[in-house]
């Protein structure tokens, strides 16, 4: 364990110094939070509703973060490291695939957690309401962030080089920032885009903290957490088990 803590304060102080991820993990959630409020304040999120449009969209603006850490930036650094013979000197020391990217994906998750707190108080200042469960709330949020980064542990263990990885990560990371429900609205979408847009493990994820947040029931809760089981087992099992050193 202390060497993995070790591996993981370095390479945290490597990516603080890159500010990429303070900029698009911790800042960008907040702004789009602070723009929604200002646009929608306390307007129903539609006619009749006992809720907010900005208590609605509290999940899917929590999922910036997640998408951004584990469709960009994991991926990309790790695949830098690779190309830029990171890895190859890695190798040489008892560090192990799992060992390297379990830091990594420790490291996007302690900046999705700390995004997570950042809009909770955001949310609190700004009025808006907690209907639902914290602790099924919380394993909506962490399940959406594992499975999430699984994706991006995935792309950065098998990408020969940054150049590769950031063609996959940006066909990755743009659709499920534009059409899982982070920006545009899953329910304004039309019938046939969200059925394909339900495929996307994110949405999934969306969806269950959406319900999970206001305290509404959810039809497909069960199917949510095991596709998003699914793909943690399948992408991680990936990762480790085809890992390229160089």
């Amino acid at each position: 364990m202390k060497r993995f803590f070790t591996l993981m304060k370095n390479e945290l102080k490597l990516n603080i110094r890159d500010m990429n991820m303070v900029i698009f993990a911790l800042i960008m959630p907040l702004a789009v939070f602070v723009v929604l409020g200002l646009i929608y304040r306390s307007k129903p999120a539609f006619e009749g509703a006992d809720y907010t449009f900005l208590e609605q969209s509290f999940g899917a603006v929590c999922a910036v973060s997640i998408c951004a850490g584990g469709l960009m930036g994991l991926p990309l650094v790790v695949a830098d490291y690779r190309e830029k013979k990171i890895l190859k000197r890695f190798k040489a020391t008892p560090a192990s695939p799992g060992l390297l990217l379990g830091a990594e994906l420790a490291i996007y998750m302690l900046y999705c957690a700390i995004s997570l707190i950042i809009l909770a108080i955001a949310a609190y200042i700004s009025g808006a309401g907690f209907g639902g469960s914290l602790i099924k709330f919380l394993g909506s949020w962490a399940l959406t962030a594992i499975s999430t980064l699984s994706i991006g542990m995935m792309v950065g263990g098998l990408a020969k080089n940054s150049k590769q990885a950031g063609v996959i990560a940006s066909i990755l990371y743009f659709p499920a920032l534009l059409f899982s429900g982070t920006t545009v609205p899953f329910e304004i979408m039309p019938g046939i885009m969200q059925k394909l847009v339900g495929l996307f493990p994110l949405t999934q994820g969306i969806g269950l903290m959406k319900s999970t947040f206001l305290g509404i029931p959810s039809e497909n809760t069960a199917a949510a957490i095991l596709a998003m089981l699914l793909t943690t087992a399948v992408c991680t099992g990936i990762s480790v088990k085809f890992f390229k050193w160089e």
